[in-house]
C-alpha cells in the first residue's frame, strides 16, 4: 500500500526529517508533503500582490496564499501528522487539525506531555497521539504493513 502523508506544524526542529528517514528505513511507500518551512518565505507569500501599510494585511494576504498549498495538500493526503512544538504556539497547526476533523481526514498529533491539557480537544479527534517521531513511524509502519 502507498500513502501520502502531510506533515503539519512546528518548523523549527528536524522532526519531519526524522519521520521521513524512519519511514524510508522501514521500507514504507510514503510520499511526504509539508507547508513551506522557510519562515521568511511563508511570511512573504503574498508580498508579490503589492505592499501593505499595516502588518495585519500583509499577514492576511500571505496566509491566504499559503492556504492554497495547505488546503490542497491536506485534502490530497491519506493521513496528516500535526506537530506542536515547545518554543512557539502553533495556531496554524491547531487550525490544520480542525480542518482535518472537518474533512474526516485521519490525523496524528505529535507533542510533549506538558501540553496535553491545552490540546485536549485537538487530541480527542486525533486517531493517535505520539510524543516522538519514532512513534509516528511505528504507526505508519503498522498502517501500511500490518
Amino acid at each position: 500500500m502507498s500513502f501520502t502523508v502531510y506533515l503539519s506544524g512546528e518548523i523549527h526542529t528536524d522532526w519531519r526529517e526524522q519521520i521521513a528517514n524512519g519511514a524510508r528505513a522501514a521500507g514504507l511507500d510514503i510520499h511526504f508533503t509539508a507547508p513551506v518551512t522557510d519562515h521568511d518565505a511563508s511570511d512573504a507569500a503574498g508580498d508579490h500582490l503589492g505592499p501593505e501599510s499595516e502588518s495585519f494585511w500583509r499577514d492576511h494576504k500571505s496566509s491566504k496564499v499559503n492556504a492554497i498549498r495547505t488546503r490542497t495538500l491536506i485534502e490530497k493526503a491519506d493521513l496528516v501528522v500535526v506537530r506542536f512544538g515547545d518554543k512557539y504556539k502553533q495556531w496554524n497547526a491547531a487550525f490544520d487539525a480542525g480542518f482535518c476533523a472537518a474533512l474526516g481526514k485521519p490525523y496524528i498529533t505529535l507533542h510533549a506531555e506538558d501540553i496535553i491539557h491545552p490540546l485536549k480537544e485537538v487530541d480527542a479527534n486525533a486517531q493517535a497521539w505520539a510524543t516522538t517521531p519514532e512513534q509516528v513511524v511505528e504507526i505508519l509502519r503498522y498502517t501500511l504493513k500490518a
